[in-house]
């Protein structure tokens, strides 16, 4: 069933009322806004029509944050949530009633994703978690040490809005009562469990008993991505495919406007940005921004196979998700992005980053330095460098978990592999890198963009050939899929053969859509040339999946925000 709700937060005192047991009752496709105040609920009825929403009261002028969620799981794969706050009261409040707002809205998507992606991983408490909780609670510790030493620092007030912003959701997802004037006591097992998702798996290794991640696969690719150059200069796309376990694809696709401001009392400049996410989480993850700066940042992930360097990680760092969101909100240029980035660098979910910058591209005109900036990060170090002239002259830039920085190719294990296992590992001659190269050209317009971005011909594709049986792997593709692998084939490598991973969506935007803060976006495993995946049918049906369809057979959607 589609659901539709408004959510106002302000500061009022007003009775409380039952906001959970109204949202839990079916319901036809109905709006409502709801006054939070420190004291409770008050909920007022909106509607829905066919000439739009209407209210049935006008906005009060004291509201300190405004929430949109609509739920459309299965209709499009994606649910939608919209925040907004009110730039005449403190950052802080803001920051606390955007997250209060979000855990209202979206408790029961919570629930379902911890129960897919978290679930039991810590019950009981094994060697692991016990060493991960101290971790996270020294982390947290130097953290709010930080924030409290550094009262004028830009950097470190982004991190307290951030944690905050965390706190009043995981507030309100645990039925804590408001408390807009809140100080940082989250649950060193709670919600941060869900945003660190990326920084797990380096910490799975380093805080494990023998210090060695049973849970990795060796090669597992984690997204691709692509930069693309229309002939003429015409327009630059920016494309992103998420590469995960099928459990994590209950998805939302939100936009934060947090109308946070500096110390001159200006808008910082990453006030607004628009993602791709997950319920319970702050930050995209995938990664993939639009921001009010006019960057798009991306990722895919590079990992770390130099098992030396994992003595680098401390928790007197700021894990990944942190930075990125810190360096996303201050930042104006690449540049910037990346020195904001690799500050207290915690060696965790390390990645191949690029800014792309839209305020140097004009259309019809040849790109000039600044438009495209590559960061990749290992434990101790980051490269980064403008990459422009790359992407002038190829017309392209691709992503897909190698490091182009020889330094940083070289530090990272790499290089052993390539000489154990061949040029799959390799930079240039991977699979993907031959598919990007081959056919990057055929891009013209935004449907070819978006089928290059699915692409997956494993059975018939020369570049998808590996020494296997069957002699192919869905896993050598733009968008993998390989729970189609027949268990009992035979790999050189396990990432190659049949497992719960594939890309699990695509995000698209261009120099206009941009603007707006609008992509277009598909949810679920490419279906363009493969079968469709449904959980009923697949080898995966005891895999968590809870809230969501059974059937992953969704088209391209059109985001726009209001």
């Amino acid at each position: 069933m589609k659901m539709n709700f408004i959510f106002y937060l302000a500061l009022l005192a007003v009775p409380c009322y039952g906001l959970v047991q109204e949202m839990s009752k079916p319901q036809p496709p109905t709006l409502h806004k709801v006054h939070l105040v420190e004291d409770g609920y008050k909920l007022v009825s909106m509607y829905s029509s066919d000439e739009g929403m209407k209210l049935h009261h006008k906005l009060p002028e004291n509201v300190l944050s405004v929430a949109t969620f609509e739920s459309t799981i299965n209709e499009n794969g994606w649910a939608k949530l919209s925040i907004s706050t009110n730039p005449t009261h403190s950052n802080k409040k803001q920051a606390y009633a955007a997250g209060y707002l979000e855990g209202t809205a979206t408790k029961t998507m919570i629930e379902d994703n911890w129960f897919n992606t978290i679930g039991d991983m810590c019950n009981p408490m094994s060697t692991f978690c016990l060493n991960l909780k101290k971790f996270l609670e020294s982390n947290m510790e130097f953290m709010i040490s930080m924030i409290k030493n550094n009262p004028d620092s830009p950097y470190w007030k982004q991190v307290e809005l951030n944690l905050l912003q965390l706190q009043g959701l995981e507030d309100a997802y645990y039925g804590e009562a408001m408390n807009i004037n809140s100080t940082l006591h989250l649950k060193p097992m709670g919600l941060i469990l869900i945003n660190i998702n990326g920084d797990l798996e380096s910490l799975q290794t380093v805080l494990s008993e023998d210090h060695v991640n049973h849970h990795h696969v060796i090669g597992s690719g984690s997204c691709s991505a692509l930069i693309k150059l229309l002939p003429g200069y015409k327009d630059l796309y920016a494309a992103h495919d998420t590469w995960s376990g099928y459990n994590s694809m209950l998805r939302i696709m939100k936009k934060y406007q947090l109308s946070y401001k500096d110390d001159n009392g200006e808008l910082i400049p990453g006030h607004t940005s628009s993602f791709s996410s997950n319920p319970g989480s702050i930050f995209s993850g995938d990664d993939f921004y639009i921001l009010s700066s006019g960057l798009t940042t991306i990722e895919t992930t590079i990992g770390n196979n130099n098992p030396l360097l994992w003595n680098n990680v401390t928790p007197q760092s700021v894990l990944e998700w942190m930075r990125n969101l810190v360096a996303n909100q201050l930042a104006r240029h690449g540049e910037e992005w990346a020195t904001t980035f690799k500050r207290f660098n915690s060696g965790t979910y390390n990645n191949q980053w690029m800014i792309v910058d839209y305020n140097k591209f004009t259309s019809g005109e040849k790109p000039k330095a600044g438009l495209l900036h590559v960061l990749e990060q290992l434990p101790g170090m980051c490269v980064h460098k403008d990459m422009t002239h790359l992407l002038v002259e190829n017309s392209y830039w691709a992503s897909y978990n190698s490091p182009y920085f020889q330094e940083i190719f070289n530090t990272s294990g790499l290089p052993a592999l390539v000489a154990k296992y061949g040029n799959w590992f390799s930079h240039d001659k991977t699979p993907r890198a031959l598919i990007f190269a081959r056919d990057h050209s055929k891009v013209t317009d935004m449907d070819t963009m978006v089928k290059l971005m699915r692409y997956n011909d494993y059975k018939h594709d020369p570049l998808s050939a590996c020494n296997c049986t069957p002699p192919y792997s869905a896993e050598n593709a733009i968008s993998a899929r390989n729970d189609l692998m027949p268990a009992n084939g035979s790999y050189p490598i396990p990432a190659l053969g049949h497992r719960n991973h594939g890309a699990t969506d695509v995000k698209v935007t261009t120099s206009e859509m941009r603007k707006t803060y609008e992509m277009i976006a598909e949810c679920g495993p490419t279906h363009d040339t493969q079968p469709v995946f449904q959980w009923s049918k697949s080898s995966y049906v005891n895999t968590p999946h809870k809230g969501m369809p059974d059937v992953f057979d969704f088209n391209p959607v059109h985001f726009k925000w209001d």
